[in-house]
């Protein structure tokens, strides 16, 4: 018999209990749990369209002509025009020869690293990337080998070492925890240079990063060419910016070919949904139509980093929605996280081993729904908790 209660009272014995709240409103800046409404920080719906008019519309219509599941994985029968269309749409947008539609970031990753790599191979990866990374590596069963945050002289050094092997490099394009961004250009740069992959996923950049809301692929003039030659595949998920749900894989024909026929997560998973696809699609076009959102969540940043700066709260040097508060302890993190929550301000402690020791945080998101009234509200508060 596994003895799980005591391991489950030695998680909340070192403060790593974790606990769902159910909310009774739709996701906005404020929400209603347990009865009260909160002035919410912590949603990845960081351009407000989780509940636009145009999604909600978009949903239903499809609803009522394609119904509700899609009965199948994309290879038996489930996939419908709603997700072929949505998928070049994606591509178009990218810049890709084509795009994968998946259910979850998670599920892509895994596909992607497990049907790219085997024990012959070599994965190098950021020591700050997502678990869904890291778990697609170990899948693979290629060699993994982790670099420093954000070193490139550190990264150049193990594609040297294990040249001759089929290389990936595998990176978040903006890290989750700390919200900054990786060097794509120089990562790019060595991939041309030693026959490698680089594997972007951009699940926090899509929608937010680039004049268009390409994401950290926008920060790139080669675009179109990297993906064409094999040098270049990105993830972006559909559940963050653009408020709906799922991800998808760009890449060049025979990148996405090769997922289509090897990778697990996809060939042995029902499809999404064919409305999530239609109100996915929407989203794209409202987020391309709407770019005032985009510009409106960028100043929004800017302001919070001034206003932190002006009231000596330190930040890590972020320059996106992600804005983390280190507080360096997990009861601490906590502590604050709730004296916050007892004002009406909901922002989320983020605790080791989630993040490394000693770095234990809070970590706010900004969306685009927020305006600079909100923002003044949260720091008042943060200057009290912080001092609790």
């Amino acid at each position: 018999m596994f003895d799980l209660s005591s391991q489950l009272a030695a998680r909340k014995d070192a403060g790593l209990y974790r606990s769902r709240m159910t909310s009774s409103s739709p996701q906005d800046v404020r929400v209603v749990i347990d009865g009260r409404e909160y002035l919410s920080f912590c949603s990845n719906d960081y351009l407000g369209l989780a509940a636009h008019p145009e999604l909600i519309h978009a949903m239903g219509e499809c609803v009522s002509g394609w119904g509700v599941g899609a009965g199948a994985s994309h290879l038996l029968a489930g996939h419908s025009e709603p997700h072929e269309e949505l998928e070049q749409a994606l591509a178009n947008f990218m810049g890709a020869e084509r795009a994968l539609l998946f259910s979850t970031g998670y599920m892509a990753n895994l596909a992607v690293l497990t049907s790219l790599a085997g024990r012959a191979d070599v994965i190098h990866q950021d020591k700050l990337n997502h678990a869904s990374l890291i778990d697609g590596a170990l899948l693979s069963r290629a060699s993994l080998q982790r670099y420093p945050h954000l070193d490139m002289s550190a990264l150049a050094r193990q594609l040297e070492a294990d040249n001759g092997a089929r290389q990936i490099i595998a990176s978040d394009g903006v890290f989750s925890m700390d919200g900054d961004l990786a060097p794509l250009a120089e990562m790019l740069e060595l991939s041309r240079e030693n026959d490698a992959l680089c594997y972007i996923d951009d699940a926090h950049g899509f929608a937010v990063l680039g004049e268009q809301g390409r994401g950290i692929v926008d920060t790139i003039d080669t675009r179109c060419k990297d993906y064409s030659e094999g040098h270049l595949l990105s993830m972006c998920t559909l559940g963050k910016a653009i408020g709906c749900f799922g991800a998808f894989v760009a890449g060049s024909e025979e990148m996405i070919e090769t997922l289509i026929q090897q990778g697990r997560s996809y060939i042995y998973t029902t499809a999404l949904p064919p409305a999530v696809a239609a109100a996915s699609y929407a989203a794209l076009e409202v987020m391309m139509k709407e770019g005032w959102r985009r510009e409106k969540l960028g100043g929004l940043v800017e302001y919070f980093k001034t206003a932190c700066r002006q009231r000596n709260i330190p930040l890590l040097a972020s320059t996106t929605p992600i804005q983390p508060i280190i507080i360096g302890d997990n009861d601490r993190a906590v502590a604050v996280a709730e004296t916050l929550k007892q004002q009406g301000l909901l922002v989320f402690a983020i605790r080791s081993p989630t993040v490394a020791a000693g770095s234990e945080r809070l970590r706010i998101t900004l969306s685009a729904t927020h305006d600079e009234g909100d923002i003044d509200v949260l720091l008042d508060a943060l200057e009290d908790g912080a001092a609790a």
